[in-house]
């Protein structure tokens, strides 16, 4: 089906090659994902205002809350820019979306902002720009790309797939900020996977990359920060350890894992955690946010919150699994596995179960570039489900 103008209307040049509203199915989008979503998002907001209005924001950095809401009033139209991408536009071009974020990694240490001894911002006029989130989904659409006809059958089938992940992981290692830059492998492997990898090559893979892991180890090739954050969440596993590094290394897992301690049930109040109160714990309002929020809504709000996002990442795999196209679908798929992955190392990190890294929670945080490409990642996913596809391919009645 060609993919001409909205009737009555004039084309706009080739935007219309690029959107199109007429071929979006807007009774047949998924618009309790949607809901979901907005939902996270407004909780998040909820958390954020509170915790501006603590004690500790006035009396150091106020101004987080308007910051984030005008964030969001810049990113969130991403969504409806996204469901309007036309299916064939954005695999046609797969290839140079890939490499406009890989340009965007380049371009960091030469233009981009130093902070805490890291290069990973560009200046933009109303929020700085991280390339690294962006490439994320880069490194989604272009596997999306490059899986839609590959089974997976040999050996050399698997040679462009990764290299498509493994360029953008080395750029983002090198600003440095091997945390991002290893969030990029459960949604690479799991793209391989729903593309038709065996588990058991994978796993195969896995045990490659932990030997890689420890011959970059005994080369020194990992910075002293970087295995000084790996021994201290070692340590804290016994409480004395913990206890003992918590005015060192473990200064932020202490105060993360004490936070979540003092929510209890149901939790001390909205805006009344100690986390918030004394601004202990570092990165509340993004990276650290699940901690405050354990705390000030219990076991029971932070259940809820897990269960939310496990819902929208269900609810994106069954919309996926419902795509003829296997390039959509493989591209809906790449999108729940984006949010797994940044829920599960972030909540993970917070309850000390992983080592110490900055990431988001997509939706929760803080965070122009996170929230940037959130949004877009979401508009994708649920235009994608939307659109009119001609294509019908081999496996497409396949479940994952």
């Amino acid at each position: 089906m060609s993919a001409g103008p909205v009737r009555g209307t004039r084309p706009l040049g080739g935007t219309t090659r690029i959107l199109s509203l007429r071929h979006v199915r807007w009774t047949e989008v998924d618009w309790h994902l949607l809901v979901v979503a907005l939902v996270l998002l407004l909780f998040g907001l909820e958390f954020i205002r509170a915790m501006d209005a603590s004690p500790s924001s006035r009396l150091r950095e106020a101004g987080h809350y308007a910051g984030h809401l005008k964030k969001v009033a810049i990113t969130l139209p991403l969504t409806a820019l996204g469901m309007c991408i036309r299916p064939s536009w954005l695999r046609r071009h797969a290839v140079w979306i890939y490499a406009g974020t890989l340009l965007l990694l380049l371009l960091v240490p030469l233009v981009g902002d130093e902070r805490n001894n890291a290069r990973r911002w560009i200046q933009l006029p109303h929020f700085d720009l991280q390339p690294s989130e962006l490439a994320k989904l880069g490194v989604i659409v272009m596997l999306a790309s490059l899986l839609a006809r590959n089974r997976l059958a040999q050996v050399g089938d698997w040679v462009r797939p990764l290299l498509a992940a493994l360029v953008p992981m080395a750029l983002v290692a090198l600003q440095p900020d091997l945390g991002t830059a290893l969030t990029i492998v459960p949604v690479t492997l799991g793209m391989l996977y729903l593309a038709g990898a065996r588990a058991r090559t994978l796993a195969l893979l896995c045990g490659l990359g932990l030997l890689v892991a420890a011959a970059a180890f005994e080369f020194g090739l990992i910075r002293a920060y970087q295995l000084g954050r790996v021994e201290t969440w070692a340590a804290s596993f016994e409480p004395e350890g913990l206890i003992e590094q918590k005015n060192r290394l473990g200064f932020h897992v202490y105060h993360a894992r004490t936070a979540i301690g003092n929510g209890g049930l149901f939790g001390r109040g909205m805006g009344e955690g100690i986390a918030n109160e004394t601004g202990y714990l570092p990165e509340r309002d993004c990276d650290s946010i699940f901690a405050v929020m354990a705390e000030e809504s219990g076991f029971v709000g932070a259940s809820a919150l897990l269960f939310l996002y496990t819902l929208l990442v269900v609810l994106l795999m069954i919309s996926a699994s419902g795509l003829r196209d296997r390039f959509s679908r493989l591209v809906v798929g790449g999108v729940a596995l984006y949010f797994a992955a940044h829920m599960v190392i972030n909540v993970s990190v917070n309850l000390g179960l992983l080592p110490m890294t900055g990431l988001p929670l997509p939706l929760f945080s803080t965070g122009g570039s996170s929230l940037l490409a959130t949004f877009l990642g979401l508009g994708l996913a649920l235009g994608l489900a939307s659109h009119h596809v001609t294509s019908l391919d081999q496996d497409a009645f396949r479940t994952f």
